[in-house]
């Protein structure tokens, strides 16, 4: 059975901006980098095996004074400088993050790269199905095919096709989609929106009306407690 295409409208949220291509560089450059190991090393000359003895006397043999034979100029010796393990992680804002998750899904979607299915039409695994599926769809190149983590025969069927790539739909970001020529997605993985920003739970108005509140109480307890502080040296002072 042949993947039927389904008539949806994109969100315009999503797939109708201008993309924004410093923001573009800067987090999936943060993202290449974070995928580098770091785990190259070399080693000083306190690291490097032998040299623990005077080669020649400091004095009288012509030659320059030397402490080890495993300094970084002789042969053998440590290296100077050279890399240590590190991390090459980049610290990336989450709102540059999913600023350039909608501008790449927009850069497909100007070009028009965006095939939304209702359906793929199989449950069993088959990459004979997956591969009729994708020459009806008249899609070539690298293909992004965007399924649930529930998508069991999906998964199985386009995992033996060298030119496409699954992906789950929490997994998404704007390296994959600009690194693939095409976007599959269904109606059921189709993104139509963000959810709301965090701060927007939080009123600080009702704060400063609570604060304003308590204090507008204050005052008022001081003074009732300075009348009753009067009235009581009123009554001492009388005879």
């Amino acid at each position: 059975m042949a993947p039927t295409k389904a008539s949806v409208d994109l969100d315009p949220q999503l797939f109708g901006i201008e993309p924004n291509v410093a923001v573009l560089h800067q987090v999936i450059t943060a993202q290449l980098a974070a995928r580098r190991a770091g785990t190259q090393s070399t080693k000083t000359r306190a690291e490097v095996a032998g040299g623990g003895a005077k080669p020649w006397k400091q004095k009288g043999t012509g030659r320059a004074r030397q402490g080890s034979i495993r300094a970084p100029h002789f042969r053998h010796g440590g290296v100077a400088l050279g890399p240590k393990p590190r991390s090459y992680r980049q610290r990336t804002p989450k709102k540059m993050i999913r600023l350039a998750l909608r501008s790449a899904l927009s850069d497909r979607a100007a070009e028009n790269r965006v095939l939304v299915l209702d359906s793929w039409g199989w449950d069993t695994p088959s990459t004979k199905q997956a591969k009729a599926a994708l020459a009806a769809l008249e899609v070539t190149g690298r293909v992004l095919v965007v399924l649930r983590r529930t998508d069991e025969a999906l998964w199985k069927s386009f995992r033996n096709l060298g030119e496409i790539q699954c992906i789950d739909i929490a997994e998404l970001n704007a390296y994959d989609i600009l690194v693939n020529d095409w976007l599959v997605f269904t109606t059921e993985t189709l993104p139509r929106g963000e959810a709301a920003p965090e701060s927007s739970t939080y009123d600080a108005g009702d704060d400063d009306t609570e604060a304003d509140a308590a204090e507008a109480e204050v005052p008022a307890d001081d003074e009732a407690t300075g009348d009753d502080e009067a009235a009581d040296e009123t009554v001492e002072e009388q005879p």
